[in-house]
């Protein structure tokens, strides 16, 4: 697995992480999601085979799954479902409608089947540091995330805002931001914290053009990220 070393008085050092938009020739698998609720499972249905993904790069193939989840999945507010991983000791919101794909080096990603640039994705990477504190100030190092691993090197990225905030006595940074590509700009959301030995990075996002539209609804996956023991 990759590693993460960030300090605020030594040189950053990022390997591999597997962020998808920074990597070409990625293998997608899309799978069909599976919901208790007969209403979900008509949705599901309808659209499994129609499925197109894009992440920001061109993938080779794409390849229809059907198979059940790994994590559960419920509504627990409207408009929204929630994944809970036990495994891994975190859970979010989502909206209604965007579907489960699993992407080399991602743990989950969920996205928009019409508009490729709304999408959630958490990555988790091991680190031997006890809190997110011991990485720096919330600024730098989401600087150092969006520049180094969240979007490509030829992509102009900005800044916007980055924040800290406590939960149930865990901290948890979170950062507004846009990549700007030659055709399009990214805005979007991301939250970190660090538990139990693994670095955990949820970002979300849509295009600059859909921003108004989609902000409250990004704004809520985000603030649902939590560490769930």
């Amino acid at each position: 697995m990759a590693s993460l070393k960030l300090s605020p008085s030594s040189p950053v050092s990022i390997s591999k992480v597997g962020v998808p938009c920074s990597k070409k020739g990625l293998s997608f698998l899309v799978k069909a999601e599976h919901h208790s609720s007969s209403s979900s499972s008509h949705l599901q249905d309808k659209c499994q085979r129609r499925l197109i993904v894009t992440f920001g790069v061109v993938a080779p193939w794409i390849s229809l799954l059907s198979r059940a989840p790994l994590s559960f999945a419920a509504e627990s507010k409207k408009g929204f479902l929630a994944v809970s991983d036990n495994k891994d000791a975190y859970s979010f919101l989502y909206p209604f409608g965007w579907q489960e794909v699993v992407i080399e080096g991602q743990d989950k990603v969920y996205k928009d089947v019409i508009e490729p640039l709304e999408s959630v994705s958490v990555n988790l990477i091991p680190t031997s540091k006890q809190t997110i504190k011991e990485f720096g100030p919330p600024k730098q190092i989401a600087e150092t995330l969006i520049k180094k691993v969240l979007a490509p090197p030829n992509q102009k990225t900005t800044l916007i805002d980055a924040s800290e905030h406590d939960v149930d006595g865990k901290t948890y940074y979170q950062f507004e931001f846009t990549v700007q590509a030659r055709n399009y700009t990214r805005h979007a959301l991301g939250t970190i914290t660090v538990f139990n030995g693994k670095f955990y990075t949820l970002t979300t996002g849509a295009n600059e053009r859909r921003w108004e539209k989609m902000k409250d609804r990004l704004h809520t996956v985000v603030d649902s990220f939590k560490i769930t023991v």
